[in-house]
């Protein structure tokens, strides 16, 4: 693919053996998304697409096309989703960032019945590449951002890869001891609703005929976090998701299982502790114990990698706002120093 810059417009020229169709999508809604995003106007002539506008947007307009051309070229399809993270991705590119947004939404992790599991944020590559480069990855975000998802992803395909000889899936669940105790069946029976994100997860990845057979021999183990006290885990891909529900305790308990040949991944949303009794979350104070600590890797995930249906992201990105706002609110609030001191000579 070539472009053509000139005083008005820009002209970026699409291979012939692209058909134009998969670029500008059907009835030209892929354009669509670009206008949408972009002040840019986009105008499609035979295997040409001029675009006008902004000129810093015109430059982004044209590096999205680059960007879709060689994706299209790879054999892997367009979808309006995807049009619209590549702007994300190419506003987020700098100077630093050596991943091209078309490395990103091509990276395989995981193909089973017909279907890949791919990053779909520039963030969410980063952090399985950590996976890939260290022992210890905690991946932290809102919900959506793919955290867990794509931790099991990792550990499948390091399963697969013969990299461990087992995957080990655990949760805290904070309830369990207390208030489900009214619920009739084993521990096993009342703990299973915690677990069972992690179960729906697996069956994307792995035949379902598979699973039962995987479990039984210990290939996979599914448990709560209270099932990890006392052992070392060698050779394993371990996964604690919810994380932000340990205790401090809990969390170093948890940690100090790493055995030798094994990997951890942590994720966790350290806006929705359910911890009772103001407890500290082990999550939430870990980075300041063990950021710097070598092959420990921190992957921070935002509203921007939120991966489920787009109005998701939108919903994270309005409580965040809302409750920066209210923290403004409640220390604008707060008397000051100086005026606690006087307020403390005026009671006296």
């Amino acid at each position: 693919m070539s472009t053509i810059v000139t005083d008005e417009p820009v002209v970026v020229k699409v291979p012939p053996s692209l058909d134009m169709v998969s670029v500008v999508g059907a009835g030209d809604e892929f354009l669509r998304v670009l206008e949408d995003s972009l002040d840019a106007d986009l105008l499609v002539r035979g295997n040409e697409v001029r675009i006008t506008g902004a000129p810093s947007d015109v430059r982004l307009a044209a590096e999205v096309l680059a960007e879709m051309v060689a994706i299209l070229r790879t054999g892997q399809g367009m979808t309006t989703d995807a049009v619209a993270r590549l702007v994300d991705m190419t506003k987020q590119a700098d100077e630093e960032s050596t991943e091209r947004p078309a490395e990103v939404l091509t990276a395989n992790i995981l193909s089973n019945r017909g279907r890949t599991i791919r990053p779909k944020t520039l963030n969410q590559k980063r952090y399985v590449d950590a996976i890939d480069r260290h022992t210890v990855v905690f991946g932290i975000g809102p919900a959506g951002t793919g955290k867990t998802y794509l931790a099991m992803a990792k550990a499948v395909q390091a399963l697969q890869t013969k990299q461990v000889n087992r995957i080990i899936l655990t949760r805290p669940a904070i309830e369990a001891g207390e208030r489900l105790g009214f619920l009739p069946g084993t521990l096993s029976d009342k703990i299973d609703p915690y677990l069972r994100p992690l179960y729906d997860a697996l069956h994307d990845m792995i035949d379902a005929d598979s699973i039962p057979k995987l479990m039984t021999n210990g290939v996979i183990e599914v448990a709560p976090l209270a099932y990890m006290r006392g052992r070392t885990l060698n050779d394993a891909f371990i996964v604690l998701d919810e994380a932000q529900n340990t205790s401090m305790e809990q969390m170093k308990m948890f940690l100090t299982r790493l055995g030798f040949g094994s990997k951890v991944v942590v994720t966790g949303d350290i806006t929705q502790i359910d911890l009772p009794g103001g407890q500290r979350s082990g999550l939430k104070e870990v980075r300041g114990i063990l950021d710097g600590v070598d092959d420990i890797a921190f992957c921070m995930l935002t509203s921007a990698d939120v991966v489920r249906h787009a109005l998701v992201g939108r919903i994270v990105a309005a409580y965040d706002k809302y409750e920066a706002t209210l923290e403004q609110t409640l220390a604008s609030r707060r008397p000051s120093s100086a005026g606690r001191a006087r307020q403390g000579r005026q009671a006296k």
